[in-house]
Parts: C-alpha cells; structure tokens; sequence
C-alpha cells in the first residue's frame, strides 16, 4: 500500500491500496461524477458498466482513500481482449494508423479519476503506476479525450503517445485518442524506467 501526502492541513494524506470496487461502485462513480462531469443517467449507465467490468477474473481495481475512510480516488483495469465493446470500436482507429496490435497483449486502464480538489498531488500518477507495475502486459493503452488536458500531460509524462485521435465512441459527445505505453511505466524525475520507443508498425508475419 502507498502513501500519498497532501497538500497541507486542507489536503490529508491518502492511501493508495486495492479495493473492493464492486462493493464501493457508488462512491467511485460520486468521485466520477464530480471529476468527469456526469449527470445522474450517466452515472447510473456507468454502474452497470463497471460492474460487468469487474466480472472479468483479472479485473484490478486501486483505491486512494484518506485515513478517515473517504474514497477521493480510483483507477481500475484488465487485460484487453479483442472480444471487448472498446476494443471493437477503437480498432479500425488502430488500424488506420498502423498501431492495431496494441490492442494484443496490453493491460486497458478503464477509469481513472480523482476528486478535483485532491488533484495535483501525485495521486492520480501513484494510482497508473501502482496498478500497471503489478500486471504481466509489457504494455498499457487507455482511451482519453482529445484535448490538451492535464489528464494527457499526466499522461504523456508516464511515457503514453498517441496511437490514433479524433476516436468517436457511441453517444460520447467528444471524440477521444487512444494512447498507450510500454511499462513499467516512466517515473516522474527519473527518466523512463523502459526506453520508451514507440513501434508504430504492425509485427512482421511469422517466417
């Protein structure tokens, strides 16, 4: 379990750690909620999502929580499989830019969010890390709007590029780009822990 400081008498210190994220859904979805902007329908929608997520057997899920008991933060993922609703609709984007095989062998972070006024703080960067350095993928793609947002700084500075953009999701008002790294995932003053070169070309054909 990591510990996270904060930011002063204001911003208490969080511990990053697994959660039950079946059993805590709707505090997860209030942090959200409130992180991502979703009305009421959108949350209750994402519920069931999240909970048909966690039904897969190597679905992880961390949690920041401050020593008080309050979720302010979360991060869940899996292996990718083809199979998969994001997978299908995020491949012909992959294959257009040549990055389609991605989608093999990758750990997917689904969601990540943590409570505006707790942001800024290293939580949200400890919660990526922490997830990815325990998966067997060499290698992780998400999914983030597309848009110069402190959630793609965060994430480039993790060694994430952009594998394809202007990625249009059913009923998502936004388009998004695809993004994914090699892990271990890079830390913040050190340099890559893995070089991080991105091959953009599909693996030559067996012989």
């Amino acid at each position: 379990m990591a510990a996270v400081s904060g930011g002063g008498p204001r911003i208490p210190s969080v511990r990053i750690g697994p959660i039950d994220l079946a059993a805590r859904v709707d505090e997860a979805l209030a942090v959200q909620a409130v992180a991502f902007g979703l009305g009421p329908e959108e949350v209750e929608v994402r519920r069931h999502i999240v909970l048909r997520h966690l039904d897969h057997p190597h679905a992880r899920a961390l949690g920041a929580t401050t020593p008080g008991g309050r979720l302010v933060g979360f991060v869940y993922g899996m292996p990718n499989e083809r199979g998969q609703w994001w997978s299908t609709v995020v491949e012909p984007y992959l294959r257009a830019t040549g990055c389609v095989h991605w989608l093999d062998n990758s750990f997917v972070i689904t969601e990540l969010h943590v409570l505006p006024e707790f942001q800024n703080h290293g939580i949200g960067r400890t919660l990526i890390t922490t997830i990815t350095d325990a998966v067997d993928q060499p290698r992780s793609i998400l999914s983030a709007i597309d848009t110069e947002s402190p959630a793609r700084g965060l994430y480039r500075s993790l060694g994430y590029q952009d594998l394809a953009r202007q990625v249009l999701f059913p009923s998502a008002p936004k388009p998004y780009a695809v993004m994914g790294a090699p892990l271990p995932l890079r830390r913040k003053g050190r340099g890559p822990a893995r070089p991080p070169t991105m091959d953009f070309r599909p693996p030559a054909p067996p012989g």
